[in-house]
C-alpha cells in the first residue's frame, strides 16, 4: 500500500490506555489455564510484514486469515497481557449472529449487502464450531440457540420489528415460542415471552482463545505476549515500541478493542463501557429441577441487557451490560472488578431465578466493551497513515462476528480489493461520541436514567417521562428493539 502523502502524525501513545490485568481474571481464564505455559516477550529489534496489536479473537482470527491468504507473509501479534487476558477471555461466551441488528445493517447498506452480512454472520457461528472440530479445540462449543425474551410487560414484543424486517427480506432466522415454552426452556416463570434463533451457540471463550493461539503458532505466526505497545511510530515502516523491544512492520492492524481509545482518531468512534458477570457453583441437579437443560443462551430485552447461559459442568453464567464508564482514555478498575456493577448483576440473577436464591456465587468479574453508537463494528485505515488498519467497536458481540472481522482486516492489511475490504462496515459514516468530559458527564446522566427507567419497568411502574427521554439518548443495544 502507498502511505498517505499528507501524513500528519509521527507517533501514537498506545500505552495511555492503562490496563489492570491482574484484577480481571475470569472463571473462564482460570478454567482454561491461560497464562500457565511459557510466553515469549518482544525483545530487541524485530521485523514483520504485518503487526497486529491485540491477542484476542479479532487479532488472532486476522493473523490466521492473513496467513491463509498470503502464506509467505511474516505476521506478528503483540499482546499487552496474555492472549485472552482482555475482553476475549472475560465475555459470556455467546456466539451470536447479526440478525438481531438487521435493522441497523439496513440503515448502513443496501438490502443485498445487509442480507449478505447477516447470512455471513450466521455462517460464522457454524464455521467457529467447524474450526474447533478440525483443530481439536475443546472450547465447549454448544449450538443450541439463543432465546430473546421479555421479562416484564414493557419488554413484550421487543423483537417484533426485527422479525418483520427479516420476513420482508424473505428470511426466518427466528422461531416463535409460546410463553409456556419460554418459561419451561429458561427454567423460570420470570420469562413471559420470547423467540429463539437456533443457529446461535455458546463457547468457553478462554478455551477458544487458547486454541486459536495454538493454531496460530503452528502456522508460523509470531505471538509476543506481556509486550504492551507503549508507542507506535507511524513511519512507514511503522515501529511498535515496547518496554523491551521494537517491531517494525510495513502494515499494522489495530485489534485491541476498548484499548483502542488511546488512538485519537478512534477515540470518538467507541466508548468503553463495563459489563459484569457472576458465575454460580456447579448445580446440575438444580438445573434439571427447574428445566433449564437444553443449553440455550438467553437475553432479556433491557437496554442494560441481562445475558445468561449454562456451562458444561452445570453452572449458570449471568452477565449484565452495566454501562459504567471512566473519565479519560483509561481502562482501569471499573473494567476489572467493579463492586456496584457486580451487585447490579447478581441482583438481576436473583430476580430472574428466585428459586435459586441459596445458590452460591463462585466467581465474578467485570470487563470493558468497546461500544459504538449503533453497536456494530467499524473498520478502516487511519486517515493520517493508511498502512495502519483498524477493526473496533464489537459492542459485546464479537465471539462469532470476529471471524468475519478477521477476513475484513486481512483484506485491508494485504491491500486486496474484494467483498470484505469494500463491505458496508468499512469506512462507514458513524455517529461519534462527544469529547471526553461531555461524554463522561452526559454518559452518566443517561446511564442513571436508564437504570431508573428499567428499575421502574421491572416493578411494573410507569417510568418518569424525563427518564424515558434521557434513556432514548443512549447508544443502541445488542438487539434492535421495537
Amino acid at each position: 500500500m502507498i502511505p498517505n502523502s499528507n501524513m500528519r502524525i509521527r507517533s501514537i501513545q498506545l500505552g495511555s490506555a492503562v490496563a489492570m490485568p491482574s484484577l480481571a481474571r475470569s472463571h473462564w481464564f482460570n478454567e482454561a489455564g491461560l497464562g500457565r505455559s511459557p510466553r515469549t516477550r518482544l525483545t530487541g529489534r524485530q521485523r514483520a510484514d504485518v503487526a497486529i496489536v491485540g491477542g484476542g479473537f479479532v487479532g488472532l482470527w486476522t493473523a490466521l486469515a492473513i496467513k491463509e491468504a498470503a502464506p509467505a507473509a511474516a505476521v506478528a501479534v503483540l499482546e499487552q497481557d496474555v492472549c485472552g487476558g482482555g475482553a476475549s477471555g472475560r465475555n459470556g461466551g455467546f456466539a451470536m449472529s447479526w440478525w438481531p441488528k438487521i435493522g441497523t445493517l439496513l440503515g448502513i447498506s443496501d438490502r443485498s449487502e445487509a442480507l449478505r452480512l447477516a447470512v455471513e454472520s450466521e455462517g460464522a457461528v457454524s464455521a467457529l464450531g467447524k474450526f474447533c472440530a478440525e483443530h481439536g479445540i475443546d472450547a465447549h462449543f454448544t449450538q443450541r440457540g439463543w432465546m430473546w425474551t421479555a421479562t416484564n410487560d414493557a419488554q413484550q414484543e421487543a423483537w417484533a420489528g426485527t422479525l418483520a424486517m427479516c420476513q420482508r427480506l424473505g428470511r426466518t432466522p427466528f422461531k416463535s415460542l409460546t410463553p409456556r415454552e419460554v418459561a419451561q426452556r429458561s427454567g423460570s416463570r420470570f420469562h413471559l415471552a420470547g423467540v429463539i434463533e437456533p443457529s446461535n451457540a455458546t463457547v468457553q471463550p478462554a478455551a477458544l482463545v487458547a486454541g486459536l493461539r495454538r493454531v496460530a503458532l503452528s502456522k508460523g505466526i509470531q505471538i509476543f505476549e506481556r509486550s504492551r505497545v507503549d508507542s507506535l511510530q507511524v513511519g512507514p515502516p511503522a515501529v511498535l515500541v515496547t518496554a523491551e523491544g521494537e517491531l517494525s512492520a510495513s502494515t499494522v492492524v489495530i485489534a485491541n478493542n476498548a484499548w483502542a481509545v488511546a488512538i485519537p482518531e478512534l477515540a470518538r468512534l467507541i466508548t468503553p463501557v463495563s459489563s459484569a458477570i457472576v458465575v454460580t457453583e456447579p448445580i446440575p441437579d438444580r438445573l434439571k429441577q427447574i428445566g433449564w437443560t437444553g443449553g440455550e443462551a438467553i437475553t432479556d430485552s433491557q437496554l442494560m441487557v441481562g445475558y445468561y447461559r449454562t456451562t458444561r459442568d452445570g453452572r449458570i453464567v449471568y452477565g449484565k451490560g452495566t454501562g459504567a464508564i471512566e473519565a479519560g482514555r483509561r481502562i482501569g478498575n471499573t473494567f476489572s472488578r467493579d463492586p456496584k456493577a457486580l451487585e447490579l448483576t447478581e441482583a438481576d440473577f436473583r430476580r430472574a431465578y428466585p428459586e435459586l436464591s441459596n445458590v452460591a456465587i463462585a466467581d465474578k468479574w467485570s470487563g470493558p466493551v468497546d461500544r459504538t453508537f449503533d453497536s456494530l463494528p467499524v473498520f478502516g485505515r487511519l486517515k493520517a497513515a493508511d498502512h495502519i488498519c483498524y477493526g473496533v467497536g464489537w459492542s459485546g458481540n464479537g465471539v462469532a462476528p470476529s471471524y468475519i472481522g478477521g477476513k475484513i482486516l486481512s483484506s485491508l492489511a494485504l491491500g486486496v480489493h474484494d467483498e470484505w475490504s469494500s463491505c458496508a462496515l468499512v469506512n462507514r459514516n458513524c455517529r461519534t461520541f462527544p469529547p471526553d468530559l461531555i461524554r463522561f458527564i452526559g454518559g452518566n446522566v443517561v446511564r442513571n436514567a436508564v437504570l431508573r427507567k428499567e428499575r421502574s419497568e421491572a416493578q411494573g411502574v410507569k417510568p418518569a417521562w424525563l427518564d424515558v427521554r434521557l434513556a432514548s439518548l443512549a447508544p443502541s443495544g445488542l438487539e434492535d428493539k421495537s
